[in-house]
C-alpha cells in the first residue's frame, strides 16, 4: 500500500450521489490522477490518501484511493494555494499571496482567532475579514457534519443539503426525530429517514415514525393515480409498511391535519384522506375551469352559414355529432370532445381550427407527448406544442420553491383558442398548470378518449370532467367509411364494446398469431420485428414497437429488452457500451426517458453543428436513439424527435432504460406504424378490457398479437379496470 500527500488541484469529474471522484493531486514530485470516493472535498484542499498505483488502458497512470484524510495546510505555498482555490468566498489568488506574505505560517490561527487583523491588508474590511473568518470556521463545521451524516450512509449531495437545512441543528435533528429530514429537505423521503431513525436507536412504534408512515403511504399511492385513500386501506398499508400495529390511527391523522399535511374529508359515509397538495389542487382545477365555462351569446343561423361555408370551401364533411361540437366550441368557453378512433375527431378539430380561424382568432394546439403533437401537427397542418413547451419550461414543476412553467397567471398564453389533443394522457398536476396559464375568455376545447388507460400521474381528469356532467361534452361514436376499412379500428371498437373479435387472420392489419410457450413467442416477436413487418409496413425495425402489459415476468418489458437489444443492436466493434446497474447501453439502442426532468436541456443543431434550437426538459415516455457513448467525457448522447439531442453524465443514465419493449401504459399519446402485442396468463386486475383497448389503438397500420387466443378473449370480457381514488368531478359538481 503506497501513501502519498498533496493539494487537489482539480475536480476532474465527481459522482454527489455516491462520492465517487477523479481529481489531479498535486506536490513536490508532480501532478497525479487519483481515483476514489471521498468525504466532501474542494480544490486546494490538501489531502493525504493511501491506496495504489494502477495502469487504466486509456488515461494511463492512476492512484487507486483506500482512504483519505483532510489535512490542515502545512507550508506556505500549500496555504495560499487552498486559501486561493475559491473554496473561500471573496479571497482570489492576489489577495491570498497579500494574507499569506504577511501572516506567514501563522495565517489560519490569525483567521481564527484574530480575524480582525485581516483587515490590516488593502482590500479586507472589517466586514470582509469577520466574513472570511466565519467561512472557514463553516468549512471545518461543514466537513465533520458530512463525516458524521455519511456514517448513516447519507450520499455527499444529500448530507450537504440537510447540512445547508439545519447547519449545527444537525445532530439534533438526527439524534431526536429524523423523520423532519422526509418534509424539509428535497431527497430526503422516509425510507432513508427511517434507516437512519433505525441507526440512531428510535423505536419502531413511536409517534414521529407512525406519523412520518402514514404520510408517506399517502403520498406512495399518488404513484398509483389515487388523489386520496380512504381511512382503512391507509391504516393497513402503513401498519404493512412499518411492521407496527397502529393503535387510535385518528390522534395521528388529527395530529397530520394540525401540521396542514392532510386534509380530512367525509364523503359517501367514509373517512377519505388526502395529501393537502393535491386536496387543494383539485379543488383550484375545478374552480379553474367553471371560470372557463362561459357562454357566449352568439346567433345558431350565423354558426350554421359559416360552418357550411367553410365545409364547402375546405372539403370537410361532417355528420350531425362533428357539427354539434363545432357549435358547442363557438358557445362556449369550455367543452370537451371525445370518441374512439376512426370517429372523426381530427375532422372535427380542423373544422373548429377553421371556424375560429375565419374568425381572426389566435388559435393555439397543443397535446402531451412529442409523438401526439407531431401527429396533431400532421393531421392540421397547424403547428402542435407538447403541453410542456407551450408553457415553457422553466425548473421543475414539482418542486414548490422555483417556478415550473413560465406561462402561469402572471404571465398567461396568448391565445383566443386552446385546443388539447390526447387529454386521456393528462395528469392532475399538468392540467393544473395549464389552467393557471389560460385566462378567463379564452375558449378551451379539450379532445380525448376516456375509453384510454388513465394517465401515469395521479388523477382521471377527462373522465372526471365528463362523469361531473357540468360542461358540454361532445361523444362521436360514428365511424366513417375510411376507417371502417381498417380491422384495427373496427376492432377496437368491438373490444371497448366487449364483442367477440374474429382471429381468423383474414384481415390486412389485424393478426393473432396463437403461440403457447414463450420462448417460441419472443423467436417470432424477433422474426416480426426484423424481417417481416419493416417491409409489410414501410417502416424500420426501430419504428415497430413491442407492447407489453408487464414489467417483470418472462414476457416482460425487463426481460425483452435485453432479448431485443441482442437481436436488434448487437454488439459490434466500434459500437461503444456503457454498463449501469442492472442495464446495459449500446449505441445505437433505442431508449425512453423514464421520469420527467425539467433540467435537461436538449439541442437541435445542423450537420455540421451549428446550433438552430435549444430547450429545456425531458419528459417521461419521451423515446430516442444512442447516438454516442463517451468514455472520457463519461456521457450518453441521445436523439429524440424533431432531431434534438440530449447529452446525459453517467449519473443520470437512471433516467433511462432499453426501450425495445415498452408497457402499454408507458405508449399513451404515441402512435406506431406497427405494434407488436406479446399475450400470456398475467394477473386479472391488469388484464383488462382498458389495457387492450389502449395497445391495439396505438398501431397506424398493423397490429400483430402473439400468445394465447383465450387471454385475449378473457381481457375482452374483463371490466375489472384497476380503480383511482379521485373526486375531481365532486369538486367540480360543488361548485355548481
Amino acid at each position: 500500500m503506497d501513501s502519498i500527500k498533496g493539494y487537489v488541484e482539480h475536480i476532474v469529474f465527481r459522482n454527489d450521489e455516491n462520492g465517487y471522484t477523479v481529481l489531479n493531486l498535486k506536490n513536490e514530485e508532480g501532478e497525479v490522477t487519483c481515483v476514489g470516493s471521498f468525504h466532501y472535498i474542494e480544490e486546494g484542499e490538501l489531502l493525504s490518501l493511501t491506496g495504489e498505483y494502477t495502469t487504466h488502458r486509456l488515461y494511463g497512470v492512476q492512484f487507486k484511493v483506500e482512504s483519505s484524510e483532510v489535512c490542515e495546510p502545512e507550508d506556505l505555498v500549500s496555504i495560499e494555494k487552498y486559501l486561493g482555490s475559491g473554496a473561500i468566498k471573496g479571497i482570489g489568488a492576489a489577495l491570498a499571496g497579500k494574507i499569506v506574505q504577511k501572516f506567514r505560517e501563522d495565517t489560519f490561527r490569525i483567521i481564527e482567532e484574530e480575524p480582525e487583523r485581516l483587515a490590516e491588508i488593502k482590500g479586507i474590511s472589517e466586514r470582509k475579514a469577520r466574513e472570511i473568518s466565519a467561512q472557514v470556521e463553516e468549512k471545518r463545521d461543514m466537513r465533520q457534519a458530512m463525516i458524521y451524516l455519511q456514517k448513516y450512509g447519507i450520499s455527499t449531495t444529500l448530507a450537504a443539503k440537510i447540512y445547508q437545512h439545519y447547519g449545527q441543528n444537525v445532530y439534533r435533528v438526527i439524534e431526536e426525530n429524523p423523520y423532519q429530514l422526509a418534509d424539509h429537505v428535497s431527497g430526503v423521503g422516509f425510507k432513508i429517514a427511517d434507516e437512519i431513525a433505525s441507526k440512531v436507536g428510535i423505536h419502531a412504534d413511536s409517534d414521529y415514525r407512525i406519523r412520518s408512515g402514514i404520510f408517506y403511504t399517502l403520498l406512495q399511492s399518488v404513484n398509483e393515480g389515487h388523489v386520496y385513500l380512504k381511512q382503512e386501506p391507509l391504516l393497513r398499508r402503513t401498519s404493512e409498511l412499518l411492521g407496527v400495529e397502529i393503535q387510535n390511527i385518528e390522534k395521528y391523522l388529527m395530529d397530520l391535519a394540525i401540521e396542514k399535511k392532510i386534509v380530512l374529508k367525509k364523503e359517501d359515509g367514509d373517512m377519505r384522506v388526502y395529501s393537502s397538495h393535491y386536496y387543494y389542487m383539485e379543488m383550484n382545477v375545478a374552480k379553474m375551469l367553471h371560470d372557463l365555462s362561459v357562454e357566449y351569446r352568439t346567433e345558431g343561423e350565423g354558426i350554421e352559414h359559416q360552418l357550411l361555408t367553410i365545409e364547402k370551401e375546405s372539403e370537410l364533411f361532417l355528420d350531425e355529432r362533428q357539427r354539434t361540437a363545432v357549435f358547442e366550441a363557438v358557445r362556449h368557453g369550455f367543452m370537451v370532445l371525445t370518441g374512439g378512433p376512426g370517429t372523426g375527431k381530427t375532422t372535427t378539430i380542423n373544422a373548429m381550427i377553421r371556424f375560429f380561424e375565419s374568425d381572426g382568432m389566435d388559435i393555439l394546439l397543443a397535446a402531451p407527448t412529442g409523438r401526439a403533437a407531431k401527429r396533431m401537427t400532421e393531421a392540421t397542418g397547424y403547428e402542435a406544442q407538447t403541453i410542456h413547451r407551450l408553457l415553457e419550461v422553466n425548473g421543475n414543476p414539482e418542486d414548490d420553491t422555483v417556478n415550473g412553467f413560465q406561462r402561469n397567471e402572471e404571465n398567461p398564453l396568448e391565445a383566443d383558442v386552446i385546443i388539447i389533443d390526447e387529454v386521456s394522457m393528462v395528469d392532475l398536476p399538468l392540467m393544473s398548470a395549464l389552467l393557471k396559464a389560460v385566462l378567463p375568455g379564452t375558449r378551451l376545447v379539450l379532445v380525448g378518449d376516456c375509453n384510454q388507460l388513465p394517465s401515469v400521474g395521479p388523477g382521471s381528469v377527462l373522465r372526471d370532467i365528463i362523469n361531473s356532467k357540468s360542461f358540454p361534452v361532445v361523444m362521436l361514436s360514428k365511424i366513417f367509411r375510411q376507417a371502417e376499412e381498417s380491422d384495427i379500428v373496427v376492432n377496437a371498437h368491438k373490444i371497448n364494446r366487449g364483442e367477440e373479435v374474429m382471429l381468423d387472420n383474414k384481415s390486412k392489419d389485424f393478426f393473432f398469431l396463437k403461440r403457447q410457450d414463450v420462448n417460441v413467442i419472443i423467436s417470432v416477436l424477433i422474426t416480426l420485428i426484423k424481417n417481416k413487418l419493416p417491409k409489410y409496413v414501410g417502416a424500420t425495425s426501430y419504428d415497430i414497437q413491442v407492447l407489453t402489459p408487464m414489467r417483470k415476468g418472462l414476457l416482460g418489458v425487463e426481460r425483452l429488452n435485453s432479448i431485443l437489444q441482442e437481436y436488434l443492436n448487437p454488439p459490434e466493434q466500434g459500437k461503444t457500451e456503457k454498463e449501469f446497474g442492472d442495464h446495459l447501453f449500446r449505441e445505437g439502442d433505442k431508449v425512453m426517458q423514464i421520469k420527467n426532468n425539467y433540467q435537461l436541456e436538449w439541442e437541435i443543431t445542423t450537420k455540421y453543428g451549428m446550433s438552430i434550437d435549444k430547450g429545456m426538459g425531458i419528459f417521461n415516455g419521451d423515446m430516442g436513439i444512442i447516438k454516442e457513448i463517451n468514455t472520457y467525457e463519461e456521457t450518453i448522447i441521445v436523439e429524440y424527435d424533431e432531431q434534438r439531442k440530449v447529452k446525459y453524465p453517467y449519473a443520470l443514465l437512471d433516467e433511462l432504460e432499453l426501450a425495445y419493449a415498452i408497457t402499454i401504459h408507458k405508449s399513451q399519446g404515441s402512435e406506431y406504424p406497427a405494434v407488436v402485442i406479446p399475450l400470456l396468463q398475467g394477473p386479472r386486475q391488469l388484464y383488462h378490457r382498458n389495457l387492450l383497448y389502449t395497445a391495439v389503438t396505438r398501431a397506424r397500420r398493423c397490429v400483430t398479437l402473439v400468445g394465447s387466443d383465450h387471454v385475449f378473449q378473457d381481457m375482452i370480457r374483463n371490466t375489472n379496470e384497476h380503480g383511482r381514488n379521485t373526486s375531481l368531478a365532486k369538486r367540480i359538481q360543488e361548485l355548481q
